[in-house]
């Protein structure tokens, strides 16, 4: 089933030429269907390719979704066109009243900044809480799954010696889980970041459950509040050559960068990337969309609290 994207939205033409069937608005209010409402919040400076990234894996469901963007007030982004920004996204300020059945926050380039530093910190702190009461399922992505977890549980980062940076195995906790229904013993995700949050101090919060790890890099998906709450520490929609970018990006810049681990056939960056986390992202991201946002929404969204 398709996604109801604002109109002329770039990601629309990107994945109909990858074969992945999206409506815009002006066909889709021909259906007399009530779509999930869903709304990402999107803190990537390029916003056009996190955009379609997720659009991308949400695209894959029966399930009807009309998608909305959200930008924060007090942070202007640099890299994406403000005709965009003015065309496609809305302030908090303007969203604060609407429900919504599901929300992603994404990551941010602000890790390795202590969270009270970040110059948009209480506008995501208000965001947060606002989730809360307006939101049935949220997923939380690298840098703001460590922020959720800090604002509502305290559980600190810690900076690494070395940049987590590949495709690493990980292994599900609690395997009956519906979020895991499909899942192989071991899959792939992608991770690229400078700090981390350790199990210890989630497993001293009984609210929190670790529901899948991996011995190279650590906690990788943390559930709360049944599901209603999604803290993921890596990139599961990452495109296949976002790390190939993100390394050659920064090794024309720097002289200690290291290859992604797990990532280049044979670990030549001169062959092309081994894809290995796709089909478990498709999957995973199916799975929240039914069995923790349809299945667990309101047909009155405004029931949502």
């Amino acid at each position: 089933m398709p996604l109801r994207l604002p109109d002329k939205l770039p990601a629309i033409d990107i994945l109909k030429n990858e074969n992945i069937f999206v409506m815009d608005s002006t066909r889709a209010h021909a259906q007399d269907i009530r779509p999930l409402r869903i709304v990402i919040l999107n803190l990537m400076p390029l916003k056009i390719t996190t955009e379609t990234d997720l659009i991308r894996l949400l695209s894959n469901t029966p399930l009807q979704m009309d998608i909305n963007f959200m930008k924060l007030r007090s942070h202007t982004s640099k890299n994406t066109p403000i005709e965009h920004m003015m065309m496609f996204y809305r302030d908090f300020a303007d969203m604060r009243s609407e429900k919504f059945d599901g929300m992603i926050v994404t990551g941010a380039p602000v890790e390795q900044m202590e969270y009270e530093d970040v110059n948009y910190w209480d506008e995501i702190t208000d965001i947060f809480d606002w989730a809360r009461t307006h939101v049935t399922s949220t997923l939380f992505i690298c840098w703001a799954a460590q922020a959720g977890l800090y604002h509502y549980y305290g559980v600190p980062k810690y900076p690494l010696e070395k940049k987590m940076f590949g495709i690493f195995p990980q292994y599900a906790l609690e395997k009956r889980l519906p979020i895991f229904r499909g899942f192989d013993d071991v899959f792939m995700m992608p991770h690229s970041r400078h700090t981390e949050i350790r199990r210890d101090d989630i497993l001293q919060h009984p609210e929190l459950s670790l529901i899948a790890e991996s011995p190279d890099s650590g906690v990788s998906i943390v559930m709360a509040r049944g599901g209603r709450e999604f803290f993921i520490t890596g990139h599961l929609e990452y495109a296949p050559n976002t790390l190939d970018h993100e390394y050659r990006r920064d090794r024309d810049i720097r002289s200690d960068v290291d290859l992604p681990r797990n990532y280049y056939k044979d670990d030549n960056p001169d062959l092309p990337p081994l894809v290995s986390w796709r089909a478990h992202a498709n999957l995973f991201y199916n799975n929240w969309v039914n069995y923790y946002v349809y299945q667990e929404t309101p047909y009155d969204i405004t029931s949502i609290h």
